[in-house]
């Protein structure tokens, strides 16, 4: 039970942090819908199980049994994770699989997504180069899209260089821009 609590804390803390960093930069809806499918038992009750507060449970289910299947849930219905936008390629591809572009909402909560992680995880060592940080640990990687991935970089390096401050407020004014051309 105690796990159980410990990570709906966690979760919960996590959800705030990116809702109020998705309202700063007029995400509303996003901010108040993100991560519910954490409550869900397909990811709760994994993530209370493999409860550590130090990282994702994800990571440790994924160690015990060679896969997450909280993470195979999760990232098949959230939006903000990059892996919602692979697809089947009709190019040969190796693999076949091929990134979309995120549209810019996105790719801002999934910045504000690694801004919170970044500190639940890391508490008082947190500074604002830590999401930044994290990407080159891994995600520079990943199979994004190139516009998702130069967007993202953007937005982390400014974090590291200016702060929140100044790349919430570049980010407001571009999803404004972004909305009136359409």
């Amino acid at each position: 039970m105690f796990r159980a609590w410990q990570h709906f804390k966690t979760i919960t803390t996590h959800k705030l942090l990116v809702a109020k960093g998705c309202f700063r930069v007029g995400l509303y809806w996003q901010g108040l819908i993100h991560d519910l499918s954490k409550y869900g038992p397909s990811e709760f009750l994994i993530g209370a199980k493999y409860y550590q507060g130090t990282r994702s449970p994800n990571n440790a289910e994924r160690e015990q049994i060679g896969y997450s299947s909280a993470w195979l849930h999760h990232k098949g219905r959230n939006k903000h994770h990059y892996e919602y936008w692979i697809d089947y390629s009709s190019h040969s591809i190796p693999g076949g699989m091929a990134p979309v572009p995120m549209p810019d909402r996105y790719i801002a909560e999934m910045l504000m997504d690694r801004i919170a992680a970044s500190k639940v995880y890391k508490g008082k060592a947190y500074d604002d180069s830590c999401p930044l940080q994290y990407y080159y640990q891994g995600t520079d990687k990943a199979p994004l899209h190139p516009y998702t991935r130069k967007k993202l970089l953007r937005y982390l390096k400014m974090l590291a260089k200016y702060g929140e401050d100044y790349t919430f407020a570049r980010i407001k004014r571009e999803l404004v821009r972004h909305r009136k051309e359409k």
